[in-house]
């Protein structure tokens, strides 16, 4: 009879997929542990996953349980996120891990409503997270996070993030007032993008969302080539013209070397609220055909729902309003997956290794 051992232990768990980051889970084992029949493993994910802990460490039990030469497993999965190659030399941001940067390309696909959904499910996971409004011009997340009041600024030079929903938040939108217009032209506005990253002091983020303005314009150049990026999400609708400028975006991500986590379809499907009859308004399937076309990660769909904008609208993002509903479990499935593919990224060295200094003393 085959006996329980560390090599039957990996080979079993690499034929248990983790769904987010395609990856096995024999990649991620930090431990075995031989007694007899009985094992005992140690996983360790390299992104937030409270949503999916449970079902990794049911999946290697049950997997290893259906072998005869295991009586018993006991499997603990737990996370830790580390922080991830950025493009060129850029040097990463003080009290931040990874940027994720969220671009559509086209304006009105939603981008901002996922964004900042996305922040939120990343807190829902355990992670600690910022989200940065870079649409200097028509700045959306301080009404969808209900933001209030203005900033502290302790030393009259760098400012504290406002906080809502367990994130840490910055806009120009809680700097003026909410109906004065930007009139700037492209080189204040990059300035103005740049101070507010840079000057806000960001505390112990795991992941900083950037929720870009739409286009391939000034600051989406600005922060593909001065800001440290982690990866970036492209949002669409299956919409051909929002496919074609998503697929712009796209291009420029990966001219500047900045790695795409992956494409999200929103707006995917209507369901009447009424009768639930199920409609493709804007097309069906085109957010997963680009994503094969591009050889890149699909993260899932989201619906065209009323209470998503009703609850952006009203100051508490979906995530945070209803956070056991279907809708929620979607936006988490993704955030998960994004994360899981950000974590199979190379990892930034320069804030994995303290810089150690010799002195003569």
């Amino acid at each position: 009879m085959t006996q329980a051992s560390e090599t039957l232990v990996r080979g079993v768990l690499d034929r248990v997929i983790d769904p987010h980051s395609g990856q096995s889970l024999s990649a991620a084992i930090r431990a075995v542990g031989i007694d007899g029949d009985r094992v005992s493993v140690d996983i360790q994910l390299g992104y937030p996953a409270v949503g999916y802990v449970e079902q990794a460490a049911a999946a290697a039990r049950a997997a290893l349980e259906a072998e005869s030469a295991i009586a018993s497993a006991a499997v603990s999965v737990s996370w830790r996120i580390h922080a991830h190659k950025v493009q060129g030399q850029l040097a990463p941001l003080p009290g931040v891990k990874n940027i994720i940067a969220v671009a559509s390309g086209k304006g009105g696909v939603g981008k901002s409503t996922v964004s900042v959904n996305l922040a939120l499910a990343l807190v829902a996971e355990g992670a600690t997270v910022g989200i940065l409004d870079a649409d200097i011009y028509g700045p959306s997340q301080p009404k969808m996070l209900g933001l209030s009041g203005k900033p502290v600024s302790p030393d009259g030079k760098s400012i504290e993030p406002m906080r809502a929903h367990g994130l840490q938040a910055m806009s120009i939108g809680v700097l003026i007032d909410e109906d004065t217009p930007m009139i700037w032209r492209g080189p204040m506005v990059t300035q103005a993008l740049m101070q507010l990253l840079t000057d806000t002091r960001w505390d112990g983020l795991d992941y900083l969302i950037i929720d870009l303005p739409p286009g391939t314009g000034d600051i989406q150049l600005t922060l593909s080539q001065k800001v440290p990026v982690s990866g970036a999400v492209i949002v669409t609708t299956p919409q051909d013209i929002a496919l074609l400028d998503a697929r712009k975006a796209l291009g420029m991500f990966r001219k500047v070397e900045v790695p795409v986590l992956g494409v999200v379809e929103n707006m995917a499907t209507h369901v009447c609220s009424q009768c639930g009859h199920e409609e493709h308004i804007f097309g069906h399937g085109g957010g997963a055909r680009m994503a094969e076309e591009a050889d890149i990660a699909y993260l899932g769909d989201l619906p065209l729902d009323i209470r998503i904008r009703e609850q952006a609208d009203g100051g508490k993002p979906t995530v945070a309003a209803i956070p056991e509903s279907d809708l929620a479990a979607r936006y988490r499935a993704i955030a998960r997956s994004a994360a899981a593919k950000l974590s199979l990224q190379a990892r930034n060295k320069a804030i994995s290794f303290p810089k150690i200094v010799i002195q003569n003393t």
